[in-house]
């Protein structure tokens, strides 16, 4: 089969919809097909076609990390497709490359396939506030509503995407289809032990020093400045404690972050280690202890099953949208607030070495559900689907 994929965003941009392209790319192509991405460049210049890839030039929007909008439409892409005889249009994305993508399906002939990955009323505040991002807000769940009626085909990457797109009116058949991750990545190996501790002695981390990692786009809508503060609330009660934080990404929270360590006296427990790239991310769950997330505004939550799938404990604010990864105390621990994150984590250090496998082992018989070979099964049934509907 010859698809397209348009989305973006797409490696060497990280983040989740990045990470569940590239994955779907890649075991599509493992299994035969021949898939053409279309997604904007990460850098000035001009429209390049490099390992079936497409990188369209685009304006960056540097207060949405960098995101590019593109054309609405570029005829040297679209005769690529049409000489490449395209079989389905895979659309990851709602603005400009999306856009493009409805419009190639159409001139194509061909089905076309839509992911709802992001809910967007959680974003809008990056372009008005106050009153006006109320405003915002009833504007984009009427935008929601109008989403993918022309799909063939639609996906969300969880049941909570899909309610939130019930709630708005939306009433196409929605396939709900977790991302997959690449398990075999994840996979600690025992000639990483010098690499881990090269990277704690250059980072003033003792060996024996627990590490608590939070990792992804350093955002608002992230909430890591309420791990910072409720870290800062456990070394309060336990100022001797022999742990450290690090923050792996970058984004716009970042600056405000670190000032925040000052304010709360805990710069020293706490390292900034930025960007890094997508093949170096398994690595630094290897480096901690565990992974802490307060994030409650994730459509799947990629990074929950790359660590349970890396053997590391999660400590993970709750949402509705984890129970069906995380159940307390037996595949990872949920807290709700400043106590209760300070009890868990007193919870997890007090794991003997027994306990803290076994919690590891129950994680990963449920992160064997999100394998990209599952993944890649389940898309295809929606393909063939698809492909049945249109012709």
């Amino acid at each position: 089969m010859n698809i397209a994929l348009f989305t973006d965003t797409y490696p060497p941009f990280i983040n989740g919809v990045s990470t569940s392209c590239y994955n779907l790319a890649m075991t599509l192509r493992k299994h035969g097909h021949r898939v053409i991405v279309v997604t904007p460049r990460t850098t000035d210049g001009k429209l390049e076609f490099i390992d079936d890839t497409f990188y369209m030039p685009g304006l960056e929007m540097k207060k949405l990390y960098g995101y590019r909008l593109t054309k609405f439409f570029d005829k040297k892409v679209l005769n690529k497709l049409k000489e490449i005889k395209i079989d389905l249009i895979h659309n990851q994305t709602d603005v400009t490359i999306g856009m493009f993508a409805r419009r190639a399906a159409k001139i194509l002939n061909v089905p076309i396939v839509y992911t709802y990955h992001t809910s967007y009323e959680d974003y809008t505040y990056y372009a008005t506030k106050g009153m006006m991002d109320r405003v915002a807000k009833k504007v984009v769940r009427a935008y929601s509503r109008s989403i993918g009626r022309n799909a063939t085909e639609f996906i969300t990457p969880s049941q909570k995407t899909k309610d939130f797109m019930r709630n708005v009116g939306h009433d196409i058949y929605v396939n709900v289809i977790p991302s997959g991750i690449d398990l075999s990545m994840f996979k600690r190996t025992p000639d990483e032990a010098d690499r881990i501790a090269a990277f704690k002695k250059e980072h003033g981390v003792g060996l024996n020093t627990k590490v608590i990692l939070l990792l992804g786009r350093v955002a608002k809508e992230k909430s890591m400045d309420v791990s910072i503060r409720n870290f800062a609330a456990y070394l309060k009660k336990h100022p001797d404690a022999d742990v450290k934080m690090i923050v792996v990404g970058d984004g716009p929270a970042r600056g405000e972050l670190e000032l925040l360590t000052h304010e709360l006296n805990i710069a020293s427990k706490v390292d900034f280690i930025g960007f890094v790239p997508a093949s170096d991310v398994p690595f630094y769950y290897h480096v901690a202890d565990i992974y802490s997330s307060a994030s409650v505004t994730e459509t799947q939550g990629l990074t929950f099953n790359e660590a349970m799938a890396a053997g590391t404990i999660i400590l993970a604010r709750y949402d509705d949208n984890l129970t069906n990864v995380i159940t307390d105390s037996r595949t990872g621990f949920f807290f709700t607030d400043e106590s209760s994150f300070i009890e868990k984590l007193e919870r997890i250090f007090a794991l003997s070495k027994e306990e803290r496998q076994e919690i590891i082992d129950e994680a990963l018989k449920v992160v064997d559900e999100y394998s990209i070979d599952k993944f890649y099964e389940n898309i295809m049934v929606v393909y063939e689907r698809a492909l049945k509907k249109y012709w």
